[in-house]
């Protein structure tokens, strides 16, 4: 599927005489008329964009500011404003926003800009959305009241409609959005203009989502189908090692290839421009290249790194960083005569493995100061941040696009200072618009990986066998620090990405210390999905079930003590155990626990595993999970599910090793992801507890090593301790 686009300055709004309602987030509020000529031709400085625009034929655009890469939020987020809106779902057109000069739709979880991930979108927006559409709510209502002469208090909505029940008058949205007097003066929205919970008619329905369609039918639009007018493609010969620069030696033969155009150096590699993608790729093959020597990853190893981080995990020499610090667990460990338990466990690298090849599409002006762009990102801003500076110009000369993805998981929110910067350089070295693609094997050969890690856990039992402190301590480098420099602490050194999860917080541990030692890198490492959660929650976990044989009690109350504070991890854990009828697996097969949180999302797992001639199979798989409010029930139990098959997945077999500096996997027939037949039967119960709504896209990633884990170590004996698996020791 291909959409052929014919590049513009300018942006259409279709209709006339539209209303529009911008909220900040902020908190400042706007109601915007359009005028005649902005509602067809939008010069850039037209204050047109809003959260919510209705028109006279009662359409109703609502655009979100989050990224839509699979996750659902084209449906949950304008859900929100719709529900507050008391908007006629069929009527709604949603729409994605772009770019933000006014920063109208920026995620408050980060500071207002555009950018998506770790399942933030739901709690950032929630709040904003609701003001938004009840924003709008209110001047429809008041402005109908004024019309009819009758006091506000007398007239409510019903979707799509301000009715007055006494007299049976009824307005249509669309009616009053055409009147002469609109109410601007009734803007501040208070917490009685919410609608309560019980008069929800649209969040935690069953509505489909807004995505789908298009996707089954093959309509949906990528970055990766869009064609411009004059468009040609490039490939690149990619450095081998981070870290090395091209000396072309022969281009000749590549320029002989018919079709391609040019053959263009870049910072870490060669670009082949050519008039289709195939010839691009002939014409990289026939090049002859030599890289500079001297990198420092020239040297890199993975297996020489994991040993480096288990000597770094047990080396007490060196300063760690304090993550987490509760009681005095330090004190507790070194006393004389207490019941210490020790154990180590690692997680080795992985790479993210989305569908759609990585891609973006440029469009540089003549005068090079400028640019059209098309792309999937997971964060417009950096995505804007990034062209603007490759071209040395402002961002309003920046035309962004932003596109549906084919799966993100990561591996595009910076993706942009490599291939969109390529890109752009590119289109303006030839003059033309440009389609960079990267192939499966080169994303593969070039992944930005989540670093591999290594976790000594030591523990306290009590006389009474209760855990009484409790050292995690992870082995990593830092991913902020290369992936987010502009966010990396260098006096703090305190790494998000790497170390959420180790708090613990939902369990009663009086003395807890969570700490890591940092190493430098050895590849370049980003966020994975579960981010530091997944590895830090499955060594916790397996650790856990040791500690309660080592206690002489059991998965279920050993966990139940330790949640004795926290209500809703009871209540999850209590859910998923009644689920799964845990302890009680059919013959030649074992159940195995874990109870695990993504911030503000509690959950917890069951796994059904078998082990037959060194073969592990899972069966079944429950998860109950707490997400606070849900929105689209639907989106929701499809996100876990992913998480799920995502985390089976990585311990089942995905692995990603390197030597020399060069990553050893291909494609994926040596990079191994879960496959079909391999799935397992999944039931998801959401438990919610009314806290405010959270995200749902990583909690099931966290629950499944541990669970898994802890299911093998009770059919076998032995306790894998290395994600992913080896049976050899089990």
């Amino acid at each position: 599927m291909t959409v052929t686009i014919h590049p513009s300055r300018r942006r259409f709004l279709a209709g006339a005489g539209g209303l529009a309602f911008a909220v900040l987030s902020g908190g400042g509020i706007s109601v915007l008329r359009p005028s005649a000529q902005a509602a067809t031709s939008t010069e850039p400085g037209v204050p047109v964009d809003a959260w919510v625009t209705i028109f006279p034929d009662d359409r109703v655009i609502i655009r979100y500011g989050a990224a839509e890469m699979g996750q659902g939020v084209s449906t949950s987020l304008p859900l929100i404003v719709a529900e507050e809106l008391d908007a006629d779902w069929d009527r709604v057109t949603v729409e994605q926003v772009s770019q933000d000069p006014q920063r109208l739709f920026g995620n408050p979880a980060f500071g207002g800009n555009l950018f998506s991930a770790g399942s933030t979108s739901l709690e950032g927006y929630f709040t904003a959305l609701r003001i938004a559409g009840a924003t709008a709510r209110r001047v429809l209502i008041h402005t109908a009241a004024a019309a009819w002469g009758l006091p506000v208090d007398e007239v409510s909505t019903e979707p799509g409609v301000v009715v007055h029940e006494a007299s049976g008058r009824r307005l249509r949205f669309g009616e009053i959005v055409a009147l002469e007097e609109i109410r601007t003066d009734v803007l501040q929205v208070f917490e009685d203009d919410l609608k309560p919970r019980e008069a929800w008619r649209l969040i935690g329905s069953g509505v489909g989502r807004r995505d789908i369609p298009g996707k089954t039918r093959g309509e949906a639009i990528y970055s990766i189908d869009v064609r411009v007018d004059g468009m040609v493609y490039a490939a690149q010969l990619l450095a081998p090692v981070e870290g090395e620069a091209p000396t072309v030696d022969n281009d000749a033969d590549a320029l002989s290839v018919p079709g391609v155009i040019a053959v263009v150096p870049l910072a870490n590699s060669i670009g082949v421009v050519a008039d289709t993608f195939e010839a691009a790729l002939a014409g990289r093959d026939r090049l002859r290249v030599s890289w500079s020597t001297g990198s420092d990853f020239r040297s890199a190893d993975s297996a020489d790194e994991l040993a480096q981080l288990a000597q770094a995990a047990d080396d007490f020499s060196t300063e760690p960083v304090t993550w987490e610090a509760r009681g005095d667990a330090a004190g507790a460990l070194s006393a004389e005569g207490r019941r210490t338990v020790t154990a180590h466990y690692t997680t080795e690298h992985v790479y993210h493995a989305q569908m759609e090849p990585l891609n973006a599409v440029a469009s540089v002006d003549h005068d090079g100061k400028g640019a059209d762009v098309w792309v999937g990102s997971q964060s417009q801003t950096i995505s804007l941040a990034v062209a603007s500076h490759v071209l040395d110009t402002t961002p309003d000369r920046i035309r962004f696009h932003a596109m549906q993805m084919g799966g993100a998981f990561g591996r595009r929110t910076v993706f942009a200072r490599d291939l969109l910067r390529d890109a752009l350089l590119l289109s303006k070295t030839v003059g033309r618009p440009v389609k960079l693609i990267w192939t499966r094997e080169d994303d593969v050969k070039n992944g930005w990986l989540r670093p591999a890690t290594v976790h000594r856990l030591d523990a306290v039992l009590d006389e009474t066998g209760r855990l009484e402190a409790l050292r995690h301590r992870v082995a990593s480098p830092s991913i902020m620090q290369f992936a987010f420099p502009n966010r990396w602490d260098p006096e703090s050194r305190r790494d998000l990405l790497v170390m959420e999860g180790t708090e613990s917080a939902d369990y009663a541990i009086p003395n807890l210390l969570a700490e890591q030692v940092l190493v430098d890198r050895r590849s370049r490492v980003s966020a994975w999905r579960g981010i530091g959660w997944a590895p830090n929650c499955f060594a916790r976990e397996c650790f856990l079930d040791e500690l309660a044989d080592a206690a002489g009690s059991d998965p279920v109350s050993f966990r139940r003590d330790l949640l004795r504070d926290s209500p809703r991890g009871l209540e999850v854990l209590n859910k998923v155990v009644k689920m799964s009828g845990f302890g009680n697996p059919p013959e030649g097969r074992a159940h195995g626990l874990a109870f695990a949180g993504y911030k503000a999302t509690l959950g917890a797992g069951v796994a059904e595993v078998s082990v037959t001639e060194g073969r592990l199979r899972v069966h079944r798989f429950w998860a109950a999970v707490d997400p606070g409010i849900v929105v689209h029930p639907l989106s929701y139990v499809g996100q876990v599910e992913g998480g799920i098959i995502f985390g089976l997945s990585s311990l089942l077999g995905e692995r990603s090793t390197f030597t020399d500096g060069m990553i050893e996997q291909n494609n994926f027939y040596d990079y191994e992801i879960l496959r079909i037949d391999a799935v397992p039967e999944i039931e998801v119960a959401l438990v919610e507890s009314g806290s405010p709504p959270s995200g749902g896209g990583e909690i099931g990633v966290p629950m499944t090593g541990g669970a898994v884990a802890n299911a093998v170590r009770r059919l076998t004996g032995t306790q894998p301790r290395r994600m992913p698996f080896d049976l050899g020791d089990a």
